[in-house]
């Protein structure tokens, strides 16, 4: 699929979450909704950027959004991730990679001179229309949790 860009209708989902159950997009109708792709649960950037964003997570239900981060990990493994590190933002296992296709976050990467497949580290704004309002593509963690709430709070 092509990359999505900012006033794009954000496509629905519906995936297993941390603690059972499902998560989905149009669960969260008329509000807005940060959602964000992570490569892997428990490796240093992806525990960062999961610790920046719960430690915000109350700033960012007070402005009316829920966070949900997103990783081919399986729900076992996010249960593991959120016990180990309090986590409390929503964790939605995309084990088959479909929904980090349909975003447009699955791509090819390298590392010591090896291709592979993976995701790449983005977060969409999607606002309380369901458009995309923002997007961040291959992100750096340090400060992005504060960018993105500040991004909301001007929605």
């Amino acid at each position: 699929m092509a990359d999505l860009t900012i006033g794009d209708i954000a496509p629905d989902f519906e995936l297993p979450r941390d603690g059972g159950g499902t998560v989905s997009l149009k669960a969260f109708s008329g509000k807005p909704v940060v959602l964000y792709f992570y490569p892997k649960d428990d490796t240093e950037a992806c525990t960062k950027e999961a610790i920046s964003f719960t430690g915000l997570l109350g700033e960012f239900e007070k402005a009316g959004a829920p966070v949900i981060g997103v990783s081919p990990d399986n729900v076992k493994k996010h249960d593991k991730f959120v016990k180990k590190h309090a986590l409390s933002v929503i964790l939605a296992a995309d084990e088959d990679t479909s929904l980090a296709n349909l975003y447009g976050v699955w791509k090819e990467k390298s590392m010591y001179g090896r291709t592979y497949m993976g995701v790449e580290r983005t977060t969409f704004l999607i606002g309380a229309d369901g458009r995309i309002a923002r997007i961040w593509p291959k992100v750096k963690v340090n400060g992005h949790a504060e960018e993105v709430l500040e991004s909301l709070k001007a929605l």
